[in-house]
């Protein structure tokens, strides 16, 4: 389980091919490389992976053919960098939403307006998903849990403070760019019922 709340970046320093399956070694900051362990969940860009190997400062990823195609790993080269969030323990402060680090799509960015003290990034994203994105709501961007902004046909918006662009990889985003989304799975749970329910009656 993770909280949305992105505590670090990580620079993937090498990948490594293997058949339908993809090493990473992530270079961690050095507060996140405490009490790691063989089989713990971190997510990187939102994506839960399990920790196959470490030492000092990096930790090893196993990412299979499935995930590599549908999340932006499968695209990420030797040298760029990933949103990094250690599982959540009992008794964390959740300061974002309870997130499962599986990725429901990708989106791509079709606007970014900037100013001194405010980022407004446009998002499209695959229309049968479009349902799930509610205004005020939440929703997992590259693994940071946001709220969503104004939603027009098949696109939302996000408002970022200067504190997210500042801890995350956000910042560093352009126009055509994808992103990992993950849905709220509450809010997916009540519009799937609400729609069975409603099918049933007709």
């Amino acid at each position: 389980m993770f909280t949305g709340i992105v505590q670090g970046v990580g620079q993937i320093i090498d990948i490594i091919d293997h058949d339908k399956l993809r090493t990473y070694k992530v270079k961690l900051p050095d507060e996140l490389n405490h009490n790691l362990k063989i089989g713990a969940s971190i997510a990187n860009d939102g994506c839960c992976l399990t920790v196959t190997g470490f030492e000092q400062d990096w930790v090893s990823f196993d990412i299979m053919q499935e995930t590599l195609a549908l999340t932006t790993l499968g695209a990420k080269k030797i040298n760029d960098y990933v949103n990094i969030e250690r599982s959540a323990k009992y008794g964390d402060e959740i300061g974002g939403h309870v997130m499962s680090g599986h990725i429901s799509c990708v989106a791509t960015i079709t606007d970014i307006q900037k100013t001194a003290t405010n980022c407004q990034m446009t998002l499209a994203m695959p229309a049968q998903f479009m349902k799930y994105v509610l205004y005020k709501g939440f929703i997992g961007v590259d693994g940071a849990s946001l709220t969503v902004g104004d939603i027009q046909q098949n696109c939302f918006n996000l408002h970022l403070i200067p504190e997210t662009l500042a801890i995350t990889t956000l910042d560093s985003k352009k126009i055509g760019d994808h992103v990992n989304i993950e849905i709220d799975s509450q809010t997916q749970a009540i519009v799937d019922t609400v729609e069975r329910v409603l099918a049933a009656r007709t």
